[in-house]
């Protein structure tokens, strides 16, 4: 069971092969086995699970089932879950129970989708590597002395070991695409707006966009039908009709233009990485797409720009922490700005601390105009290349990240960390849809093949994504970890 797709789970359930609650114990074992190796949850809902597995077989058995009910997934660690911790990976949440459920949480229950548990993540899922974690770092299913990419580097480890058919992340400037490309998984970031940021712990809240990691891109398709659509208690959600994301996956490709961004492809790109995504784009030539040369010419920007404004948000969204209302608090202050410097320093590892200093030195008197306002200014530039090159071709397509996995503790320098994040930062930036597919290995740790659309194109690239994994078996691939028995 653990070897399925979520596809053929959910055909599986409707046909009576076998119950909820014996797929759902069959992966908490697994867990409960292999999970100690990898490090890829902070909480397991073992007993929860279980009890919302009975109710979904009931269902079921009552004629009252869909699609999805009774299928287990798991959930990123900065998505609130009334009654479990929501830790954001942080020591300064570690206390924290989060007292209601995220707007794409109650989606997901409506539509009897069991939750396994929370997933390990970057620290306020900033970072690219899933090693800044209070609760220590993930490791990579493929070869556990990598890192499995960040920050959602928990869902992504959890679904290429098949603990879970598949899990949600969160995507700030990489965070699903970087990770799924690290682990051989498929992974969807939908446009800004698409999909309810409702209970979702900010970091930086003009980019965060909750979307799913699977093995497949229909799989992708299944879950973006849950959890996309407009929440009144979402200002920046989007009031537009969601599609049936699964109706097109099986268009043909025929006419279909395909633009490479020529800046995607210069120095720091690894030659295994280049020959698998040019591998990738005469499979497409061969389906019918047509490929030309594109530019997106402010893509030479878009690292600075995002961590001058990524850090500026997150600067404003993570002074709430003070201990005083709610999370980590220092011992015995000695008077109350004591009580926020010690609460604070103490709750907040490095790399937060890094991105905190350096977005309230972007917003403080002086250098607002010359960093934070040029950064917008060019944000919008970027915007618009794109707009331009979307007039020219229906999808661009790219590597995910400039390497395959890195070794754990190899890229600790934090500017070649963001660096992970070159290919991947401009669509955040642009609010466009993004996504990450298997397209190969660089020894066994395998390469990201990184599909672009236009807003709310989310349903082209799942059939792009699709017809590509119909004619290659690079996403049927699993590490020995996953084949493991239990």
């Amino acid at each position: 069971m653990h070897d399925k797709t979520l596809t053929d789970l959910a055909a599986d359930l409707a046909a009576g092969e076998y119950s909820s609650v014996e797929l759902t114990d069959h992966l908490l074992k697994r867990i409960e086995r292999l999970d100690p190796s990898l490090n890829s949850f902070i909480s397991v809902t073992g007993d929860d699970a279980r009890n919302s597995a009975t109710q979904a077989d009931d269902a079921r058995a009552a004629g009252k089932g869909d699609r999805l009910t009774g299928l287990p997934i798991a959930l990123k660690d900065n998505i609130c879950t009334q009654g479990v911790k929501t830790s954001c990976g942080s020591r300064m949440l570690d206390n924290f129970i989060s007292p209601y459920d995220a707007t794409i949480v109650q989606k997901l229950n409506a539509a009897s989708v069991i939750s396994l548990g929370k997933t390990n993540l970057d620290e306020f899922a900033m970072g690219s590597s899933s090693e800044s974690s209070f609760y220590g770092p993930v490791k990579n299913p493929w070869d556990l002395t990598a890192v499995p990419g960040g920050s959602s580097g928990g869902s992504a480890a959890a679904v290429a070991a098949g603990l879970v058919p598949a899990a949600l992340g969160s995507d700030t400037g990489g965070s699903i695409r970087q990770p799924a490309a690290f682990c051989g998984i498929t992974g969807l970031k939908p446009t800004y707006g698409r999909v309810s940021r409702y209970g979702i712990v900010a970091y930086a809240s003009s980019f965060d966009q909750v979307g799913p990691l699977a093995r497949s891109a229909a799989d992708c398709a299944l879950l973006m039908n849950c959890i996309a659509g407009h929440d009144p208690r979402d200002s920046t959600s989007v009031t537009r009709q969601v599609p049936d994301y699964s109706a097109e996956l099986d268009k043909p490709l025929r006419g279909l233009r395909i633009g490479l961004p020529k800046e995607y492809f210069g120095d720091g790109l690894a030659a295994e990485v280049e020959s698998a995504v040019r591998e990738a784009v005469r499979v497409y030539e061969s389906l019918g797409a047509s490929v030309v040369e594109v530019s997106l010419p402010h893509t030479h920007y878009a690292v600075p720009t995002y961590y001058v404004i990524a850090s500026a948000e997150a600067s404003a969204n993570l002074s709430r922490y003070d201990g005083v209302r709610f999370g980590h608090r220092c011992h015995s202050p000695t008077d109350l700005e004591d009580l926020y410097k010690r609460s604070r320093a103490e709750g907040f590892g490095d790399e937060v601390k890094r991105r905190i200093l350096i977005g309230t030195h972007t917003l403080s008197e002086g250098f607002f105009d010359a960093y934070f306002t040029k950064a917008q200014q060019v944000r919008r530039l970027i915007q618009q290349d794109f707009i331009d090159a979307f007039n020219e071709v229906d999808v661009l397509m790219g590597p995910t990240s400039p390497t395959a996995a890195f070794d754990l503790g190899a890229n600790m320098d934090p500017v070649a960390m963001y660096l992970q994040d070159v290919y991947t930062i401009p669509s955040n930036l642009a609010g466009i849809t993004a996504m990450s597919l298997p397209a190969g290995f660089d020894g066994k740790r395998p390469i990201g093949l990184q599909l672009l659309g236009a807003h709310f194109a989310e349903a082209q690239l799942l059939n792009v994504a699709h017809q590509f994994q119909q004619a290659t078996d690079w996403h049927l691939r699993r590490p020995v970890f996953a084949k493991e028995t239990i």
